[in-house]
């Protein structure tokens, strides 16, 4: 494979090109494999199904930041330069460990029921009718600009009544911000932009409240609790970058192997109701989250065959586990027949996805939709558009497409 430091693995611009061909050599190798993350730190990342998901529900493996920041530094051999960090951001309810994100995950979980995604489902395809007329004009499109990411962002700022007005800055300050493979000092500078953002949505809210599920937040909680400030602006981090980044990678995943697999696309044309299922085959084959966001031992912990130390940083690949041969057979086949259930795409245990009932009616609707006008047809070779760097997520740069109406032909 590619570079190495110190005999481990580098996970940098082969890997982000090509995670699938690292992770079948790990898992066949050890449970858990000792890696150089981009920045320079070293951890160990958990690519087989069974002790990833053991991992993921497992406390001994904490995701408390304050403690997070002391591993990191023990990581990292001396003169790498550390993270960079905005400590208004830090602060999520993904950054933290019982009570604390017990607390905040209470206070969220109202507004992502499956009960009350199901009333969005008119808005969502009312968006996707709009956008899709939009790129009907175009013909020639990226699939990911028309379509992937601007209904998720859109439903999820209406959800928050977040102003649409500044969507390209938060879209490239989230990229800079997941990417993991940007400089700190433009890691720092989108941190503090999107904080600085925040902090006036959160005070226009405290200020003139509206009829939203986010200024519900702002001015008060079940049982009278309150987040204060720095909670609420990592919060609305959270749900915004959260709420758009899984379901443009879906969406755009899911599409770019149909296109490379024309027997696949031939069977979901032929029966739409196969639709959910091949969702759930898109969030399989090509998790929109490749690395879950890190873990730290807080003990020495057995794994498997190997023994993770004590104040060790912990990368659980969900890309991974949904593509090991133990739990899903011919796991390199695309096949949106596949029996459904059990895939890890959305995670595991207390921090399993909120939004997971919003991501997959926003990628049926999408994909639905799009099949359903349009013959779709790449205007460029698939294997070779870039992904996204970084290992946080698996996601398309860009999917140049042709749109031609259906029966246009």
């Amino acid at each position: 494979m590619g570079e190495k430091i110190a005999g481990l693995d580098v996970l940098g611009e082969e890997y982000f090109a090509d995670p699938h061909a690292y992770h079948a050599a790990f898992r066949e190798g050890a449970a858990a494999t000792r890696v150089v993350l981009p920045r320079g730190s070293r951890a160990w990342l958990v690519t087989r199904y069974e002790e990833a998901r053991s991992v993921l529900a497992d406390p001994r493996f904490s995701k408390h930041h304050e403690g997070f920041r002391r591993v990191v530094e023990l990581s990292r051999p001396d003169g790498v330069e550390g993270p960079a960090f905005d400590e208004s951001l830090a602060r999520t309810m993904l950054n933290m460990d019982p009570p604390d994100h017990t607390r905040l995950r209470k206070l969220v979980t109202k507004a992502f029921t499956a009960r009350r995604v199901e009333l969005l489902r008119p808005r969502v395809r009312e968006i996707t009718r709009s956008l899709l007329d939009e790129a009907a004009a175009r013909g020639d499109v990226d699939l990911v600009d028309a379509l992937a990411f601007p209904l998720p962002i859109t439903v999820i700022c209406e959800m928050l009544d977040v102003p649409m007005d500044r969507r390209d800055d938060f879209r490239q300050w989230s990229n800079v911000l997941v990417g993991g493979s940007f400089e700190p000092v433009d890691i720092q500078a989108a941190g503090q932009a999107m904080a600085g953002y925040l902090l006036q949505l959160v005070e226009h809210k405290r200020a003139d409240p509206g009829d939203d599920f986010f200024s519900e937040l702002v001015h008060a909680g079940d049982d009278g609790d309150r987040l204060d400030q720095g909670e609420l602006i990592a919060m609305a981090f959270l749900l915004l970058v959260a709420g758009h980044e899984t379901t443009v990678n879906l969406i755009a995943n899911g599409v770019y192997h149909l296109l490379r697999h024309p027997d696949q696309l031939a069977k979901l044309r032929d029966d739409p109701s196969l639709l959910p299922g091949a969702v759930e085959e898109f969030l399989r084959y090509e998790s929109p989250i490749n690395q879950a966001t890190v873990r730290y031992t807080t003990e020495d912990v057995e794994l498997g065959d190997v023994v993770i130390p004590k104040d060790s940083l912990v990368l659980v690949s969900l890309l991974s586990g949904n593509r090991d041969e133990a739990k899903f057979p011919d796991a390199d086949r695309f096949d949106i027949t596949r029996p459904t259930g059990g895939h890890l795409a959305f995670g595991h245990g207390i921090h399993f996805c909120l939004g997971a009932p919003l991501a997959r009616l926003e990628g049926e609707i999408a994909v639905g939709m799009l099949l359903e006008r349009f013959d779709v047809t790449p205007t460029e070779d698939p294997e070779s558009l870039p992904w996204r760097p970084g290992t946080l997520i698996r996601g398309l740069v860009e999917l140049p497409v042709n749109l031609t109406p259906r029966g246009a032909r």
